[in-house]
């Protein structure tokens, strides 16, 4: 055999470089499932049949062409870990190279690594085209850089890719929609009547998944009753078109609003489908792009998304290769506490929190200011570990692969990178939760108070942690009102939100 031709359940593309010059007379296709790549963080259950079902539907993709192939299943008898199962095909098949994608994980990399140097087996990795800026490109663009800033990148791939380009210009005369992309919800009248996302019904390949699921994870967290995610190619086609005709015009205005059984709002939940790379962001950018153009969205909409595809997704993955493996260990503010055990169970006296929390583990998904402005606005605020924060993220959710979940949970959502890409930590007090959602009216707790029994924890925290950073935030022009309002707060305030605060922190799992 040429080439073991290695395709990890988050590359189901036929455009993958991997598979370039395949030949059925000289190379084999090899799919790996495996128990321990489910149960290195404890994974949502809809995460792991995700993986699982796009991985199958691929393969029978892959029988269609003819092509020689191994598909390990779960249940084959075998040793439950990914490298064991990979170094029993290699013993097995003997083949001259493996040639695999480049992994969207330093582990899964690094594994790979070891693996062939142990079965003397060449390896063969290629450089990633589904993204639209390699890592070596992303290391040139950041080398000798004091401030790596989303905005400065994303300039330069809006020129690179010409997109919503007016020449050298952007067009409408300013790169970046975000100030008009945060408007909550009408207090009075709430969502309205948001059309739907496309859902699909469970073939018989997601069933005989979702069963597998049940039978070897049943203490996994989360339910599989909903479960509806894309899981080929043709699904996830669809999936874009409804969002582009039905759901993209309004996306930009309201993709900051919260409200109450509203899990998915305007939002695109394109994410994972990209991320198993079912979806080329080329062919995402392309379609949002021409919908502005034929008058169907708004400049507003079309940017606001482009940006989360052309402009986001591509730095974090810059990121994340940049600064593996210390990234994992990032804790800037040193915070160590134990994550509370109502993350898994969404029991909490926190009506956002309890909202947030429910419906991630219904589906498996949250939109990203529920990631960012709620759970991890509370992580931070709450001192929680960044690791046990991240591996929470990496678990919980159907989108989260390691190269996106890490960075954008310990550099954006924790700050524990400190102001290595983000120029300050997204921290708010209840009043923010309460400006964009109706989570507030429901509450036990009053998001206006301070202090006593009835105080927000998202508000006596936030001051509590701008106190304890005050020198430092002081300094910084991006958090200096922060600090100016604090000292507007006389000495009791002060002693009074700090010993509210430290009763909270002590009481973390009663909350």
């Amino acid at each position: 055999m040429r080439n073991l031709v290695l395709v990890l359940g988050d590359q189901l593309s036929f455009s993958s470089p991997a598979l370039e010059g395949f030949d059925p007379a000289l190379d084999r296709v090899l799919m790996i499932e495996a128990k321990g790549e489910a149960k290195a963080v404890w994974s949502h259950k809809a995460r792991i049949a995700i993986f699982l079902s796009a991985m199958r539907h691929f393969a029978n993709g892959v029988a269609a062409r003819g092509w020689p192939f191994d598909y390990v299943q779960l249940d084959d008898p075998a040793p439950p870990a990914f490298d064991e199962r990979l170094r029993q095909a290699i013993r097995r098949h003997q083949p001259q190279t493996l040639r695999v994608v480049e992994p969207g994980e330093w582990g899964m990399l690094e594994s790979l690594r070891h693996v062939c140097i142990k079965e003397k087996c060449a390896l063969q990795l290629v450089d990633d085209t589904h993204f639209m800026c390699s890592r070596h490109e992303f290391a040139r663009w950041a080398k000798g850089k004091k401030e790596l800033r989303l905005e400065f990148f994303y300039r330069v791939m809006r020129r690179q890719y010409r997109v919503l380009m007016d020449g050298t210009e952007p067009v409408g005369g300013q790169w970046n929609f975000d100030a008009d992309n945060r408007s909550a919800y009408p207090k009075r009248t709430g969502p309205g009547d948001i059309p739907p996302p496309a859902w699909f019904e469970p073939d018989a390949v997601t069933r005989e998944v979702l069963a597998l699921v049940e039978r070897h994870f049943p203490d996994h967290p989360g339910r599989l009753d909903q479960f509806g995610w894309p899981v080929n190619r043709e699904q996830a086609l669809h999936a874009l078109e409804v969002f582009i005709a039905h759901r993209l015009a309004q996306f930009g205005t309201y993709q900051d609003a919260m409200w109450t059984d509203t899990p998915v709002g305007w939002h695109s939940l394109l994410s994972a489908a990209l991320n198993l790379h079912l979806l080329d962001p080329r062919e995402v950018i392309a379609k949002a792009e021409m919908a502005y153009q034929k008058g169907r969205v708004s400049l507003e909409s079309a940017e606001g998304f482009i940006r989360q595809i052309l402009g986001w997704r591509e730095f974090i993955r810059g990121m994340y290769w940049l600064d593996m493996p210390g990234l994992k260990a990032a804790n800037h503010f040193g915070h160590q506490r134990a994550l509370p055990r109502w993350f898994w169970t969404g029991h909490t006296q926190m009506a956002c929190m309890a909202d947030s929390l429910k419906q991630t583990l219904a589906l498996g998904y949250a939109h990203h200011i529920q990631r960012l402005m709620v759970i991890g606005n509370f992580a931070t605020l709450a001192e929680l570990s960044p690791q046990q924060v991240a591996d929470w993220f990496l678990a919980i959710y159907v989108d989260a692969i390691e190269w996106v979940e890490l960075p954008n949970t310990a550099g954006m959502a924790l700050h524990a990178c400190g102001s290595r890409f983000t120029s300050k930590p997204y921290v708010a007090s209840g009043a923010y939760i309460g400006r964009q959602s109706n989570y507030c009216g429901g509450c036990r707790y009053n998001p206006a108070q301070r202090t006593g029994k009835e105080a927000c924890p998202f508000t006596t925290l936030y001051w509590h942690f701008i106190a304890r950073h005050e020198k430092t935030f002081a300094a910084n022009p991006r958090t200096a009102l922060m600090v100016k309002n604090l000292q507007k707060l006389d000495d009791a305030d002060r002693a009074g939100i700090a010993k509210r605060a430290a009763q909270i922190l002590k009481e973390l799992e009663s909350l």
